[in-house]
């Protein structure tokens, strides 16, 4: 996967590309409302001329899908990787660059020959893990380089609070009440009124793994960058299975998914088994304005294209809005708010939840655990001539604040 920077011509491509097939979808599903007004049905050429459409509007959404995380990091987002690496800079903070690149170079070696090739030098630097696996600890700069990758790869992680710890779980303070203002005269007597009230919320982090093999004859080979190719598949497979759990964890041994705590509140589309301008709108006042200020709306990919059909009518306004712009890099936009997709999200079905909006930094909060354990296998795997690697790491996520986000329910 590339990065989430934008370089000028795939803005460009993307800002000229997404406002024409945008025009043109318009102009089209138009036609096809007017059709099936007129008909009862939509005429077989438009639909397929429409579908085509979206499938170009499709190709850019990846484009705006890094322009929303640009937007976001301007937006306060680029301080969790900073302060993930001041966490992380700790527990080496008296170490000397040549102490740093000894151990570096010991965790490559280790990660190509194994323990047994190491000498006492080279244990000496390494870190073993606390666990019961044998596994040594990453180097800082390792475990950051997968971090900012992982990251990179999760949608939530681009619009949730992310805390560093180096234990197991971590307390935060949550609001359980608020001051009631009362009326008194001027020498009333000032009764005690319901208080500002505080509780802790406890988010553990969970222990994770990923496997990945490699051939012999790749970890053999000088030429092949070991390192960054475990990073990479380690970053993908560990924000595949976080960001399902962000969304839909049990809080058994995962993280609770913000769809499944029961304190995140729902508003009925109204209009049977399908979305509707008035569902969405209605999901987007329910939301305090407070929250509904720096809202983010969360769906997946089948149901943006829903959502982009949505109108007022016939040559009416739509909620969704090409917002691609080379002045200012704002994305496309929900009802004037940004979207991010999550592919674990439900489908748009009877009695589903496919949308989520509001203030997803102040409703969810990520804890990261900053140690990443590598076990090198050499025999799992060794009647198909390969190395298995196995990385650990503790990630925790919670709703901390239901009230700054709500679920769509749509109609039975």
């Amino acid at each position: 996967m590339s990065d989430n920077i934008i370089s000028k011509d795939e803005l460009k491509e993307a800002v000229e590309g997404m406002g024409k097939a945008f025009d043109a979808f318009k102009e089209t599903n138009d036609k096809k409302i007017a059709e099936i007004e007129s008909k009862g049905h939509a005429d077989p050429l438009t639909t397929d001329k429409l579908a085509r459409i979206e499938a170009t509007l499709d190709k850019y959404e990846e484009l705006n899908q890094k322009a929303t995380k640009n937007f976001y990091e301007q937006q306060e987002v680029a301080d969790k990787v900073k302060k993930l690496e001041t966490a992380m800079k700790r527990p080496d903070s008296g170490l000397t660059t040549e102490d740093i690149d000894a151990k570096g170079n010991a965790f490559e070696k280790l990660l190509r020959k194994g323990k047994s090739n190491l000498d006492e030098m080279e244990l000496k630097v390494l870190t073993v893990s606390n666990d019961t696996t044998g596994g040594y600890l990453a180097p800082p700069e390792y475990v950051r380089e997968i971090i900012k990758k992982v990251t990179e790869y999760s949608p939530i992680r681009t619009i949730a609070r992310v805390r560093a710890t180096t234990n197991r779980s971590v307390q935060i303070p949550s609001r359980t009440g608020v001051f009631a203002a009362s009326w008194t005269s001027e020498v009333g007597t000032r009764a005690e009124t319901t208080g500002l009230t505080f509780g802790l919320e406890e988010i553990a982090a969970h222990e994770m793994y990923a496997l990945v093999d490699i051939s012999e004859q790749d970890v053999e080979d000088p030429v092949f960058d070991m390192q960054s190719v475990l990073a990479e598949e380690f970053a993908e497979q560990f924000a595949v299975a976080e960001g399902t759990a962000f969304v839909n964890g049990t809080a058994a041994g995962q993280p609770e998914g913000y769809m499944v705590n029961a304190t995140v509140g729902e508003t009925n589309t109204g209009e049977g088994a399908i979305l509707s301008i008035n569902g969405l709108l209605n999901l987007y006042g329910a939301v305090k304005s407070d929250y509904a200020r720096n809202g983010t709306f969360v769906f997946n990919r089948s149901t943006l294209s829903s959502i982009r059909q949505l109108n007022t009518g016939t040559g009416g306004s739509y909620v969704f809005q090409a917002g691609f712009s080379l002045q200012t890099g704002v994305p496309n936009t929900i009802l004037g708010q940004p979207y991010v997709e999550a592919s674990a999200m439900p489908n748009v079905g009877a009695g589903a939840f496919p949308i989520v909006f509001g203030d997803m930094r102040r409703a969810y909060t990520i804890v990261d655990r900053i140690s990443l354990s590598i076990l090198r296998d050499p025999y799992t795997q060794a009647n198909t001539g390969s190395i298995r690697y196995i990385a650990r790491k503790r990630v925790g996520g919670q709703v901390v604040l239901a009230e700054a986000i709500r679920k769509q329910k749509v109609s039975a």
